[in-house]
Formats: C-alpha cells, structure tokens, sequence
C-alpha cells in the first residue's frame, strides 16, 4: 500500500496533515498524544499495523497540530481543539457515515465526537483508552513525567518508550525513542501529555449511542485495565476485550490478535498472517532463518553485527504476527519463494 498526505485548514488557520491508504468504506482513525504521519510509515511495525487495518478499507489518520507535518498553533491544547482539527478532516468525507478507531488519548477524543455527532459514527473501537486522565497515575508520577519530558525531551522520551512498549526488542524502542522526538518538540510534547492527565469524559459515555468495541491489554503499563472496563460499563451495550500483553502501543507485542479483534467488530474479514511484505533485508534474513542459521550465523553471512541481526529477526516475528523462528522459516518455505 501507498499513503496519500494531502493537508486541511482549522478554522483559525491551522493546517492539519492527514494521510490516507487503502480503499473502501471509512475508517478514521485518532492516534495517541504524538504522531508523525511520514516518519510512521517509514517504522515497519507502525505501517505493518495501518496496513493490516486498511485491507478493505479506507484508513485516514492525522497529525494534530503541532506534531508531524501539521502546522504548530499558539492555541493551548484541548479538547474543543481536538474536536475541531478532527473536524477538518472528516469534513473531506462528505456525508458518509464511517468507523471510528481511537487509540490511547485518542480514545477520548473519538468518545467525544460520537457522543456530539451520533449520526456520523457507524461504529466506534476504543483501544488503550481511559475515562479519566486522572486516574491513570499517582499525582507524583505524572508531575515527574511532565518535568522529565518539560527538561529534558531526550530522558523523557526513553522513559515513555519503555512504559509503552516493554514488549518490543530494544532496538525497537530505541527507534521509537527518536520517533517520540521527531514528533514534536518538548513544550509540545509536554502540554500534549499533561491535557491527556487532565481530559475526563465521565459525562459524555452515557451519550455514545454507536456501536462500541473496547479493546485493552490485560497488563498495559500506561493505562490500567480497569480504565477500559470504566469505558464499557458507561457506554451502552458496549463490547469489552482484553487481550494479553504489556504494551500500550497497539502495533507493539501480538498485534494480529488486536488487529483481528477490531476488523472482525468492523465487519471485515481479518487479516491473513504473512500477506504483508517483507523488506529487501527481512527476506534476506528469513531466507537464512529458514536455513536454521542462528543470529551470529546471519550476522557473519550478512556482514552485520549479531544486534543487528537479532532486530531483524524481532522485527520479521512482529510484522508476521509470529512467535517463533520455526514458524518464519515455515512461512518463508511456503510464501517467500
């Protein structure tokens, strides 16, 4: 798949940059505090995760402001803000109804505009989302955060890193680490994190007259769990899965159980392990996993350091949706040739 960016306008100027990929019915997607619309598809376990959304649909997703490729703005954050650049973009719709998958703070978010604009939601998924900011961490630990990220953005973003995503290998986090940095800058950052402490959308759930699918994992170290069943018991008839795992990142740890879970709620056929490609390097070094080498193996054969071989292999076993290196090497006999 290809992403397409084209830009929109707030209504006090800002520009918002949105990206689509895939085609078919809607589905508008709200990310967490930080994103970076070019720089995400060019992480291969991000794009692996739109693309396992978007097969048979129309994803669109978006940088708010400040972050990414949208413009900055000299309005402080907020939800009414929130609303309107989520406006903008759906406005590039037209009149048709769509889905609407929220992530982290974007759950909030996508809460408040089903609950404001029922009729434009045909169905709503709620994934690593809360219903108060507030109770997401002691009032000591966010106050040491926000100056940790307010001070110095280069600690912070490790230190959120590995509350987001213990599941995945170093390498990874490393990487993620300089994508939390790239984003934004740290004043952004931190107003960013600290409006998601503040939002509260206690009063809106009962409103939520869509279709709605929660979806947590059991031990996600940013948003307790019982924050996810908060959300499902006030919407009504709301739909509540937990899912093993630690990490609050969704295209981090198992994401074809999470993938499968939100498709299957959207009414689309889940996705079939293996039917993403594989990067030039990836297929080299399932090629060599398939021969039974061991990391040091791959490392000599490739001219790489034996880290470096074991972040691709880790990366190969996300993007598959894999566990072992006996299921890579079977995929590679059957589909890779």
């Amino acid at each position: 798949m290809q992403q397409e960016i084209a830009r929109v306008t707030t209504t006090d100027g800002t520009i918002v940059a949105y990206a689509s990929i895939g085609a078919g019915r809607p589905v508008v997607y709200v990310a967490g505090w930080l994103s970076h619309l070019q720089l995400s598809w060019e992480l291969p376990e991000e794009r692996a995760f739109y693309e396992s959304l978007a097969q048979g649909c129309r994803l669109i997703r978006y940088d708010r402001a400040g972050c990414g490729l949208s413009a900055p703005s000299t309005r402080p954050p907020s939800m009414a803000y929130e609303l309107e650049q989520l406006t903008a973009v759906i406005t590039t719709l037209g009149d048709e109804p769509f889905d609407l998958v929220g992530t982290s703070m974007g759950s909030l978010v996508a809460v408040a505009w089903a609950a404001a604009h029922p009729d434009t939601v045909r169905r709503l998924v709620l994934y690593g989302g809360w219903v108060s900011g507030a109770a997401i961490s002691p009032p000591s630990a966010r106050e040491h955060v926000l100056a940790l990220v307010e001070s110095h953005w280069g600690l912070g973003s490790d230190v959120l890193t590995d509350i987001f995503a213990p599941d995945a290998d170093a390498t990874t986090r490393k990487e993620f680490g300089r994508y939390q940095r790239a984003c934004s800058t740290a004043a952004t950052a931190r107003s960013m994190l600290a409006m998601s402490y503040a939002l509260d959308v206690t009063d809106l759930l009962a409103r939520v007259s869509a279709a709605t699918l929660v979806v947590h994992r059991d031990h996600d170290r940013a948003a307790p769990v019982q924050q996810a069943a908060a959300l499902a018991d006030g919407i009504a008839g709301a739909t509540l899965v937990v899912l093993p795992g630690r990490s609050h990142l969704p295209y981090a740890g198992d994401t074809h159980a999470l993938v499968t879970t939100v498709r299957r709620f959207l009414g689309v056929r889940a996705p079939r392990r293996g039917a993403r490609m594989l990067t030039a390097r990836q297929r080299e070094v399932a090629a060599l996993i398939s021969e039974g080498c061991t990391n040091r193996e791959i490392a000599t054969r490739l001219g790489i350091d034996e880290r470096s071989a074991e972040g691709h292999v880790e990366r190969i076993r996300l993007r598959l949706g894999f566990r072992s290196r006996a299921q890579i090497a079977a995929w590679y006999a059957t589909h890779a040739q």
